[in-house]
């Protein structure tokens, strides 16, 4: 996970002490699995003490509900905007959309590892309120690729998006190994909008 991402998953901002440590124990949920992490060993990592670190959160759970919920809220917010910026033109709101979502997969690699792996270790409430925020955000997606390709229902929109995200979210198999610089980026980034606007709109 970058330091505490833009909306558009882009750009380092100064953060507190209680973001350093969301980060470190983020990327540690991710690299080693949720179970596989103790307040101890994240703890030790931003070495802080159990009583410092119960400060800033009451535990793991705690810390999974601070790190999945602000990216959903973001996804979606990010994902309205671009819609709304093109309102009559869907190809142009499909492009923003891939180009967004493809920036904070790589910016956020982490991050995307939870939410694949790690969701459903939330509580109900705090699980279900992100899984609606999920589903807002494809709908973003589905009702710009049914404006482009009219032969498409909702349902079959539904399943490119949701093919799309599995595409655009393959970040953390390759974002994660401290490999390539800034032209690598770039290189990955054009990849993953080529294949993803492949799949949904039938060329780049």
């Amino acid at each position: 996970m970058s330091s505490t991402p833009t909306e558009t998953g882009s750009g380092p901002v100064a953060r507190s002490r209680r973001e350093e440590i969301l980060e470190v124990a983020v990327r540690m949920f991710a690299t080693r699995g949720y179970h596989g992490v103790s307040m101890d060993d994240i703890g030790r990592a931003v070495d802080v003490t159990g009583p410092a670190l119960y400060h800033h959160f009451k535990g793991k759970e705690a810390m999974l509900v601070a790190a999945l919920r602000p990216v959903s809220q973001r996804l979606l917010s990010g994902g309205r905007k671009r819609v709304e910026a093109n309102p009559d033109d869907p190809r142009a709101a499909l492009h923003a959309l891939v180009e967004f979502h493809v920036d904070f997969a790589l910016t956020n690699p982490a991050v995307i590892a939870l939410h694949v792996h790690e969701l459903d270790r939330l509580p109900d409430e705090s699980r279900h309120e992100i899984r609606k925020l999920q589903r807002q955000y494809v709908e973003e997606w589905v009702t710009v690729l049914v404006a482009l390709r009219p032969e498409l229902s909702e349902k079959q929109a539904r399943v490119l998006a949701h093919a799309a995200f599995g595409l655009m979210n393959s970040t953390p198999y390759f974002t994660q190994r401290g490999q390539g610089g800034h032209t690598d980026h770039l290189d990955t980034a054009r990849l993953l909008r080529e294949a993803t606007l492949g799949a949904l709109a039938g060329t780049p």
